[in-house]
């Protein structure tokens, strides 16, 4: 591990986009304590460390306690995943969405473009909320009266789009010119920020010896996350022999490997934005009983079910959108290619369907557990720790860290030097 660290910082390329990924992720950081004008720091500091609002609590760990500073970035990532969940779903059911897919390069940055367009009007929607909600009796959030107070909420309103869409900007900055995925670069890193308070915080009140105890425990689990992680099922493909002159091509032997979680963390950032969406809207309509119904989502036994099947469904729908076991059978039957014992069409991505559905339903329930059990241990303990250091955020970060390790994987590969994995 040391000298494929090492190695890494020795790639002239790598280690400059290693650096600029830091660069980003620092900025960020930044930013989540750069209060927006006219709110005084550390106003909302408090009332995120009670939990009887689970709903915020939670929207607060993943804006990396941006949230209870009401900083520029305060919104978090939180209108991009939403807006790119929407994008997914209206894929299935609007036909130009699909045509835009198929296009290649070109449609997918169509449907970038109206996927921005669609995270700053759900910005706009999540600033003008917030900005009621703290200034209710239940966060009692005084606003400056230097000047007007309609001029200071204008300007609070377009600070947080603002800060929505810079955030946008550096997690495609990330993606673009640095290492690993942005957004998810971006989430690794709020929870992250948030574990140390939190460790002291279940230290002051519970003791040190659970905080050490949790701690322990989730080191112990981290190995066989990261084994069930990278657990492939492998069909092997066979190519037939084609001469073309004096050259002979094909005879070879390969596979097509399936991940067993082919979906990463996206099942469960796309079922916890599902189940906080209400709270947004509470936030925006501030109506009592949306707040309690977000609340009810938020934790608790309907929370567990739904948050269990949200994530089972989305492992099957996320891998259907990024593996088409038709393309694949086509593309193995222009190349020459055929699964051993199957024959080519029909039978063949049938084969593959079969197969695919066998891997994800075992792994959408591994991850779906993982998500879960933490939050009935939580329900019973009421440790803080547990919340910010739960399944949720233990598989976020594992599946983060793996594919950021992956593609600096690969561009040691390319310099020939040794990588991580053995």
């Amino acid at each position: 591990m040391l000298s494929a660290l090492l190695n890494a910082f020795r790639v002239r390329d790598l280690r400059r986009k290693i650096f600029f990924t830091l660069s980003i992720i620092a900025l960020y950081r930044l930013g989540s304590h750069i209060p927006v004008p006219g709110v005084p720091l550390g106003a909302l500091t408090d009332k995120f460390s009670d939990p009887s609002n689970p709903a915020m609590v939670m929207l607060n760990i993943f804006s990396g306690s941006a949230l209870e500073n009401f900083s520029v970035f305060a919104l978090g990532i939180m209108p991009y995943i939403t807006a790119s969940i929407i994008m997914q779903l209206m894929q299935g059911v609007i036909p130009s969405l699909q045509r835009m897919a198929r296009e290649g390069e070109s449609g997918r940055k169509k449907i970038t473009q109206i996927t921005r367009y669609l995270c700053l009007g759900l910005g706009l929607i999540n600033a003008i909320g917030y900005l009621f909600l703290f200034q209710s009796k239940d966060y009692g959030v005084v606003l400056t009266s230097e000047i007007p107070v309609i001029i200071t909420s204008l300007v609070i309103v377009l600070t947080l789009v603002a800060g929505v869409g810079f955030i946008m900007w550096m997690g495609e900055l990330i993606t673009q010119r640095g290492v690993g995925n942005g957004m998810s670069l971006i989430i690794f890193a709020n929870i992250i920020a948030g574990l140390p308070s939190v460790a002291l915080q279940s230290a002051q009140t519970q003791g040190v010896w659970v905080a050490v105890l949790i701690v322990v425990v989730v080191l112990a689990v981290i190995p066989g996350i990261v084994l069930i992680e990278r657990a492939q099922r492998r069909i092997p493909i066979n190519y037939a022999k084609r001469i073309q002159g004096r050259r002979v091509m094909g005879g070879q032997s390969t596979y097509i490997p399936l991940k067993v979680n082919g979906a990463g963390v996206i099942p469960i950032i796309f079922a916890t934005s599902l189940l906080f969406f209400p709270a947004q809207l509470a936030v925006f309509f501030g109506v009592s009983w949306l707040t309690g119904f977000s609340d009810l989502l938020a934790s608790g036994p309907l929370n567990w079910a739904l948050m269990f099947g949200l994530i089972v469904f989305f492992c099957f729908f996320y891998t259907s959108m990024v593996f088409n076991p038709q393309d694949t059978a086509d593309n193995l039957r222009k190349q020459g290619g055929f699964i051993p014992g199957v024959r080519p069409g029909v039978n063949t991505v049938q084969y593959i369907k079969n197969v695919l559905n066998r891997i994800t339903l075992p792994g959408g329930i591994y991850i779906a557990l993982i998500a879960v059990i933490p939050s009935i241990i939580f329900s019973f303990t009421g440790n803080p720790l547990i919340t910010a250091f739960g399944g949720t955020s233990i598989l976020i970060m594992v599946g983060v860290a793996l594919d950021t390790m992956s593609k600096v994987e690969s561009q040691l590969k390319q310099h020939h030097y040794e990588g991580f994995f053995k």
